[in-house]
């Protein structure tokens, strides 16, 4: 899997020095707009830029600039996803709008945020008849321990470091139900629940054992 990461998911995963998750989870690549990097994450985490540049330049993060976009002879199609998502997401909302355009140019399949707000671009996205995944930090931590990565215990500490680190006051008990609705009980979109049934297959996953044992430590 690979994604393009916005600003906010970036900050919470780094701020609680869990950033090898996200990094070792999608594993052929994720990827940031050079934007993000310059502007988001200098004003939102500028106490971290050292140890995120430090994952760039050791190619643990692929930084995409308009150089490269030119290189590859797609940056006038990132202007145009740009152009659209401004329209569709507030101005507050210009990072998530370069890392969905940057997940759209290059194929990315999937995008990592934590801006899960109603209307946002993590609750739009499952609206949308689009190719792109959404995921927030929980999704990736829950995925991680289904696909044998972690055990329960550690993906509840894991959660806790993370909700604790960044002062989200997050609930995992309600991020699972999340989950569960998301590609089980209430679908949004067909192709999520068709998503999770490949990787239930791929991972040959017991899933209802995994979510009870899970459960019983939130």
């Amino acid at each position: 899997m690979k994604a393009s990461l916005d600003t906010d998911v970036i900050i919470h995963f780094y701020r609680a020095n869990l950033q090898n998750i996200l990094l070792n989870f999608f594993d052929d690549g994720v990827f940031i707009y050079e934007q993000i990097r310059n502007i988001e994450l200098a004003n939102h985490a500028a106490d971290l830029l050292n140890i995120i540049d430090a994952d760039i330049h050791a190619g643990r993060i692929e930084l995409y600039t308009n150089d490269k976009l030119k290189e590859e002879a797609v940056f006038k199609i990132f202007q145009e996803n740009v152009h659209e998502n401004r329209l569709l997401y507030g101005a507050g909302d210009l990072g998530e709008v370069y890392a969905i355009s940057l997940a759209q140019t290059i194929g990315t399949y999937s995008l990592v945020t934590d801006d899960t707000k109603q209307g946002g671009p993590y609750m739009s996205l499952l609206q949308f008849e689009d190719d792109i995944m959404p995921f927030n930090f929980a999704d990736v931590l829950i995925l991680r321990y289904l696909f044998g990565k972690a055990n329960e215990f550690e993906t509840v500490q894991d959660f806790n470091q993370i909700n604790s680190a960044s002062n989200l006051n997050w609930s995992f008990r309600s991020q699972v139900a999340k989950f569960i609705r998301r590609f089980w009980s209430a679908p949004y979109r067909n192709e999520d629940k068709k998503w999770i049934e490949k990787q239930i297959d791929k991972h040959k996953i017991k899933i209802k054992p995994k979510l009870t044992s899970l459960s019983k430590l939130i």
